[in-house]
């Protein structure tokens, strides 16, 4: 790896909300570290897990609950991209193994306390032998001889060492990540930290991290007469247009370096960062230039209203129309699926879906394989309108089974995207 990886924990009383923090701000991971699972002998919290993947777009490490190779498999299953354990592969160093065999090492973290193990370089040695792709080093007394014994495990094994830290101060990371030549820093504070920020000033001090890089200069792009260049914003997810404002070369270096849409007001003639006063910001998520080199299409994460009127968008005010079919597939397949969990956690009078929930999965799958069987009758019939009749009925009963199992469309597309 190229560049030090940063992996701040969730805040778990509330690890939505920090989970959407730290996806547009900059980490490369998010650790959701559940410690009260394994102290309280209960499963992993799955789905916590999978809610969090569902709104992220970086790797999510998950560790607490982990007894044995089901446990992994549902965490994994649930989303999460590595699967961190301490005191299962301390009960059996095997469970390593079989993880590692079942879901490839580069899926299994193991974490050693190096306050409570006796011999740590060597526990290091026998994790890699087992299969562990990544080492988590856990300092939680502060040990004086940290370092030494990092270094130690480093020199002795070849897989990535993740560094813990309770650091909130980037010179202090800076000398943790100098001193142990780690190749990740996981940041325990529950502290809410600007990563871009910690990882300009790691860059400052010639460590390399990954942070945003234009692919051209200021200079090549053609300017306004006023020596501006203007920006339309779109929802990276949904595509809806945002806004429209300007940058000069200033405020085009400060998004960059920051992560955040920064503007040059023409009114005022200053700067001015999406948010700081609303905590609207805007995190890019990618830039891209027209064929003319004279406007810049962002793409974002919009946190609240992209309008100051408080409008999620600046373009509202309708000037004239005409019917057109606007029809997104995904978008009904959304909506339809939207009603039918409302069913299931609401009820409702005389609902069929709700009678569908309340006989339970085995009337569902019933329902749904008599309607596949409809389906293969039905293609058997040159008429294409009974095809289509069977094969909606059959998405609303997989749609139903879906919420009935906590499925949302996501989870099926990403699947799909990742065999794609």
């Amino acid at each position: 790896m190229d560049y030090i990886k940063i992996i701040p924990c969730l805040d778990l009383e509330d690890p939505i909300a920090s989970a959407r923090y730290y996806n547009d701000s900059g980490a490369d991971e998010i650790a959701y570290f559940d410690s009260k699972a394994t102290k309280e002998g209960r499963e992993p919290n799955i789905r916590q897990i999978r809610e969090i993947t569902r709104i992220v777009d970086i790797p999510l490490l998950a560790c607490g609950g982990v007894r044995d190779v089901e446990d992994a498999k549902k965490i994994l299953y649930a989303g999460a991209n590595k699967v961190c354990m301490n005191s299962a592969a301390i009960a059996n160093p095997d469970i390593v193994k079989e993880i590692s065999e079942k879901f490839g090492r580069t899926r299994i973290i193991v974490a050693i306390d190096l306050c409570t193990m006796e011999n740590p370089v060597e526990w290091a040695q026998k994790m890699e032998e087992k299969g562990a792709g990544e080492l988590l080093l856990i300092n939680n007394n502060q040990i004086p001889n940290y370092t030494e014994i990092v270094n130690e495990i480093k020199n002795a094994v070849r897989v990535p060492i993740i560094v813990s830290s309770y650091a909130t101060k980037a010179e202090d990371m800076v000398q943790l990540v100098e001193t142990t030549n780690a190749d990740s820093l996981s940041l325990y504070s529950l502290e809410k930290m600007d990563i871009m920020e910690i990882k300009q000033e790691l860059a400052a001090a010639n460590i390399e991290v990954r942070t945003y890089k234009s692919a051209l200069d200021f200079s090549t792009f053609k300017l306004n007469e006023d020596g501006l260049i203007p920006v339309i914003v779109q929802d990276y997810k949904t595509h809806e247009v945002l806004m429209m404002a300007y940058m000069n070369e200033e405020s085009y270096e400060k998004t960059i370096r920051t992560g955040k849409m920064t503007y040059y007001s023409r009114s005022r003639q200053q700067l001015w960062t999406k948010g700081e006063t609303s905590g609207h910001y805007q995190y890019i998520k990618s830039l891209t230039l027209d064929c003319d080199n004279d406007t810049i299409l962002a793409k974002v994460s919009q946190v609240g209203a992209a309008c100051h009127t408080g409008s999620r968008t600046c373009f509202f005010q309708e000037l004239m129309s005409r019917e057109y079919d606007d029809t997104n597939p995904l978008n009904v397949l959304e909506n339809v699926y939207s009603v039918i969990r409302d069913r299931k956690d609401h009820l409702k009078g005389g609902s069929y879906t709700n009678y569908l929930f309340e006989k339970g999965i085995d009337k569902i799958l019933k329902k749904l394989g008599e309607q596949a069987t409809g389906i293969v009758v039905a293609a058997k019939n040159p008429n294409q309108d009974e095809i289509k009749y069977e094969i909606s009925d059959l998405l609303y009963y997989l749609m139903v089974l879906m919420a009935e199992r906590d499925i949302v469309w996501k989870d099926v597309t990403d699947d799909l995207a990742d065999r794609r």
